[in-house]
């Protein structure tokens, strides 16, 4: 595999390189990222080609959705303009697109229909990423039990990207009633039989923030310390625990209210404070998914690449540039995977680090990303072999 580049540009150079009335240059930072679109006109082929001779694109777009083609569920009027210059006269794309979204309560054809609709194109479920999407590609799972937390459709969403046997928190708490004590109203009147046949939980999917806190709060810890068995007493606690895999790492985010509301990544920060509050040590991913791990990135890539065979795009994809407003600190990035020849430069307009990965490093990983106040950019190449 070989991602040749992958450019994440903050939602002010975004505004920058949009097209209007009043710039007619491609700014200067953006002339390598824009220039053949920016130049492109109905006169003329793609990448400027004269008409009647076509050209395969070797790069793909990956857009952040919410904060920069979205605000909460209304369109930003200027990404409709953007996505002009994407598309022929058909209205059919002329680059392969993915949109990724931390976003992860509901279905893709359901985001899908959402999208379309605010840019005025055909997007289809394939195209879209949320948070838990790359999901799909942990097999190794799909057939442990596994706890389940967040809202909306999650039993469906987990069924749906391969996992054969769900737990939720709701069916755990029903089956050991007597966990969820937070709630006065929700205790039980009286003391409920002894639960014998309840399987053994193999791993915990944290898919969002949930309703009640504090009841998922409860029942995962109490499913971490004892071993997938929350029924049974509390001898030793048990570590490393049974996995745990974290969708969605965004400590605030911003909807239409005037200020930032909180994300799964606060969720986790409790969850992390709590079980080394407890057990003096610290809680472990098996992964952390969604913008901006580095997984999510790898699917994106392949949606990318399935996109453009899907097409008849016979020229290799070369680049990914990814177009969002994630500002990162580079301090908060997670371990990278063993990858060949990877190297991750950050740069801000305040702050600016490298970082250089060749050795192997685990996937394991403690701790959310959070936002930071500046803007970053994310450059990410690898030299084929």
């Amino acid at each position: 595999m070989a991602l040749c580049c992958l450019v994440t540009v903050s939602k002010a150079a975004w505004r920058k390189w949009l097209p209007g009335a009043q710039r007619s240059i491609v700014p200067a930072r953006a002339e390598g990222l824009w220039a053949s679109l920016w130049r492109s006109s109905s006169s003329r082929g793609f990448a400027g080609r004269p008409p009647g001779i076509t050209q395969t694109p070797t790069f793909g777009f990956l857009f952040d959705i919410d904060g920069v083609l979205v605000r909460g569920r209304h369109a930003i009027p200027a990404a409709r303009e953007a996505f002009q210059k994407l598309t022929d006269s058909n209205g059919q794309l002329r680059v392969p697109v993915v949109f990724v979204t931390n976003a992860g309560n509901c279905f893709r054809h359901a985001k899908a229909q959402e999208l379309s609709s605010a840019l005025g194109l055909e997007v289809s479920p394939e195209q879209i990423i949320l948070s838990h999407s790359p999901l799909r590609l942990f097999r190794q799972f799909h057939e442990k039990c596994v706890l389940v937390s967040g809202q909306g459709p999650i039993e469906e969403n987990a069924r749906n990207l391969g996992f054969q046997n769900v737990i939720t928190i709701e069916a755990l708490r029903k089956a050991y009633p007597l966990l969820d004590m937070v709630d006065q109203s929700r205790r039980p009147k009286e003391l409920p039989p002894p639960t014998t046949d309840f399987p053994t939980i193999e791993g915990v999917i944290l898919f969002g923030e949930p309703v009640r806190w504090e009841t998922n709060l409860q029942l995962i810890i109490d499913v971490l310390l004892s071993n997938g068995n929350p029924g049974a007493e509390l001898s030793a606690v048990p570590y490393p625990h049974i996995p745990v895999l974290a969708c969605n790492m965004d400590l605030l985010w911003m909807a239409e209210a005037k200020m930032p509301r909180f994300g799964h990544g606060t969720f986790l920060l409790c969850l992390e404070n709590i079980y080394r509050k407890v057990t003096g040590r610290e809680l472990k991913y098996e992964a952390l998914i969604g913008k901006p791990s580095i997984v999510t990135y790898h699917y994106a890539e392949y949606l990318i690449k399935q996109q453009a065979e899907k097409q008849g795009w016979e020229s290799p994809i070369r680049r990914l540039y990814a177009v969002g407003e994630k500002a990162l600190r580079a301090k908060q990035l997670p371990p990278l995977p063993q990858f060949q020849n990877l190297d991750v430069e950050l740069s801000s307009t305040k702050e600016s680090t490298n970082l250089e990965t060749g050795g192997e490093q685990s996937m394991n990983t403690t701790g959310p990303l959070t936002d930071s106040s500046h803007w970053m950019k994310l450059q990410i190449r690898t030299i084929r072999k």
